[in-house]
């Protein structure tokens, strides 16, 4: 075993060390032994060169780490811009999206407006036309003496008279039923306050034992259809100084 040692010893130190007998190297093998720092100190350089190919490795291996940490930090950057992007276009769509919800919605109620509009006043053309008739038949019935309509003893002359004049105001009736089924109402506003919208005011004069602005005669009867005036009443109205 002393001779291994020797033997793996470098040639200096073996060239250094005075030859003995192996008697001598038996009897003192103290002599020739060698420190643990003088053996660190002479490492093989095989040992040398795989202790700096481990560090380069190491170095090498942190070197690749550090890509990789910073490839994945770029990738993640990455990552967050696209989905930033795509929010802020999932945004700008469903903005899109609920604006023309919202103008699809205005015109749907815009059109079944018109289309009510329009089926409420289709006919107006035609009430305007019908109102003249109506107002004929009152005048034919306002034309008619009270007095005679009244008369306790009537002849077959005023018989007829009363029939006819029945008649007519039972056709006025039912023709005003008629209308008003179709948003057609007749305005007769005798007593009632004076309204712009609604009356036309032909001409005024003081009535002390009436209200002031009160209509106390309508001239002409109006017409309303479906809550819109078709025909103003012509009305007096009282003017108290």
């Amino acid at each position: 075993m002393l001779r291994q040692a020797v033997a793996a010893l470098p040639r200096s130190l073996r060239a250094a060390a005075p030859k003995a007998s192996a008697s001598q190297l038996l009897v003192r093998p103290q002599a020739y032994a060698v420190s643990a720092p003088a053996l660190r100190s002479f490492q093989p350089a095989t040992s040398r060169w795989y202790s700096e190919t481990k560090e380069e490795k190491a170095e090498e291996k942190k070197t690749e780490e550090a890509k990789e940490e910073k490839g994945a930090s770029d990738e993640v950057s990455e990552l967050k811009k696209s989905l930033e992007a795509k929010d802020a276009e999932a945004r700008e769509w469903k903005d899109k999206c609920m604006r023309t919800v919202a103008d699809f919605r205005n015109l749907q109620d815009r059109t079944q407006r018109e289309v009510k509009t329009a089926r409420d006043f289709a006919i107006q053309k035609f009430a305007k036309d019908l109102v003249d008739s109506v107002d004929n038949l009152d005048r034919a019935l306002a034309n008619v003496p009270a007095d005679k309509i009244n008369a306790p003893e009537k002849n077959d002359d005023i018989k007829e008279l009363v029939n006819l004049y029945e008649g007519l105001k039972m056709t006025e009736r039912i023709l005003i039923q008629t209308l008003a089924k179709h948003g057609l109402e007749r305005l007769e506003p005798e007593g009632e306050k004076f309204n712009p919208n609604e009356h036309e005011a032909t001409f005024m004069t003081p009535q002390p034992d009436k209200e002031n602005n009160t209509v106390f005669f309508v001239q002409q009867k109006g017409f309303k259809l479906n809550g819109r005036i078709l025909r103003a009443a012509k009305v007096g109205v009282v003017k108290n100084a």
